[in-house]
């Protein structure tokens, strides 16, 4: 269950239930498919539910009570999805093995949320910390980064944002750069915007791929119809990992945020996989990775000026761009390819169920 993601979402949809349904599981996936304008896959039972978005959440979590109650006797396990679905699972009886799956550091993603007053912050982040400890005594977790293993008090099994990796790419090309994921203003929707404009005379083109807050809409909408850059608006993650495919580099701008300083940016392992180099912000994580296969370019934050460089750099050396590309693409192959994490994954949720496959 989901009430906070797109029901196309990559890890949810096209890596965790994807490994449950080749492992001949079948999966009932309740998500906010009305009112995210899409349908349940095929190879999945799709319920809908109302979207948790911004300050209208309640809703949405006893929709997914409502369900939760209904669905006992009829699975052997749940998987949730949100922190607001530890409310729709609390104290029902009789229920099934609940698992959460910890995707952020959910306290250090409040400064993040424009619609939460700054006053409201400290104690809602006291009660997210009270309701993380709650639901490691009351359910099982798994987490989606090892650095969050610190915030709870027992060991739990890693699930790291990984993707799929092609047999084969092309190689980068030089004339198109690409930035999926998420648009925010912490994620660098400004910085990216201006790096379109400071390419636009050189011929290099910006394609933004990914779903954007309603705060960075308006100039995303603007600098579409200034003929600035090209946005997508969101994909399904199958679809927008081919855009990848032959551009000259891979943009990750997030700022110095908390809860981004000990997260793996998934965009960085996706850009490796499908062969073209990195440019990134110095956030821990991202530097560590790009520094170890030698995959990419490190700029500073919110310098977007560095960033027009780096690509244009990239651009006028085709050895450098091909053998950054390839040293990235050999790495996401050997140590951040799904397959490689799936089974432990199905068999941890089969062992929870007391099920096997």
């Amino acid at each position: 269950m989901t009430v906070v993601h797109h029901p196309e979402d990559a890890r949810i949809l096209h890596r965790q239930i994807r490994a449950l349904v080749d492992a001949g599981h079948e999966v009932t996936y309740a998500a906010p498919y009305t009112a995210r304008g899409v349908v349940p896959r095929s190879w999945v039972t799709g319920v809908d539910l109302p979207r948790a978005a911004e300050r209208r959440r309640l809703s949405a979590v006893r929709a997914a009570r409502k369900l939760f109650k209904s669905m006992r006797g009829k699975v052997d396990l749940a998987l949730i999805h949100d922190p607001e679905l530890l409310f729709a699972v609390a104290g029902v009886r009789k229920s099934p093995p609940v698992v959460w799956d910890v995707h952020e550091d959910t306290p250090a993603t409040l400064s993040l949320k424009p619609w939460l007053p700054a006053f409201l912050r400290p104690p809602t982040r006291f009660l997210a910390r009270l309701l993380e400890g709650t639901a490691e005594r009351r359910m099982h977790l798994l987490l989606a980064e090892a650095a969050y293993a610190g915030r709870f008090r027992q060991r739990h099994l890693v699930v790291p944002n990984e993707t799929w990796v092609p047999d084969s790419v092309s190689p980068p090309g030089d004339d198109r750069v690409v930035y999926l994921g998420w648009l925010s203003e912490a994620r660098g929707v400004q910085e990216a915007v201006e790096v379109a404009r400071l390419l636009q005379p050189h011929r290099v083109a910006v394609e933004l791929i990914g779903y954007a807050d309603p705060q960075s809409r308006p100039l995303l909408n603007e600098a579409v119809a200034q003929g600035v850059l090209e946005w997508r608006d969101f994909m399904p993650n199958d679809e927008a990992l081919k855009r990848l495919d032959g551009a000259l580099a891979g943009l990750s701008l997030l700022h110095d945020e908390p809860n981004y300083r000990h997260s793996m940016p998934t965009k960085i392992v996706e850009y490796m996989a499908h062969g073209i180099p990195v440019i990134t912000t110095p956030s821990p994580r991202a530097v560590e990775l790009v520094e170890r296969y030698q995959c990419g370019m490190v700029v500073p934050w919110r310098d977007p000026q560095a960033v027009a460089r780096a690509v244009l750099q990239l651009r006028d050396n085709p050895f450098e761009r091909r053998g950054t590309g390839g040293r990235g693409y050999a790495a996401a192959r050997a140590h951040h390819h799904w397959p490689n994490s799936a089974r432990r994954f199905v068999d941890q949720l089969e062992a929870w169920a007391g099920v096997k496959s």
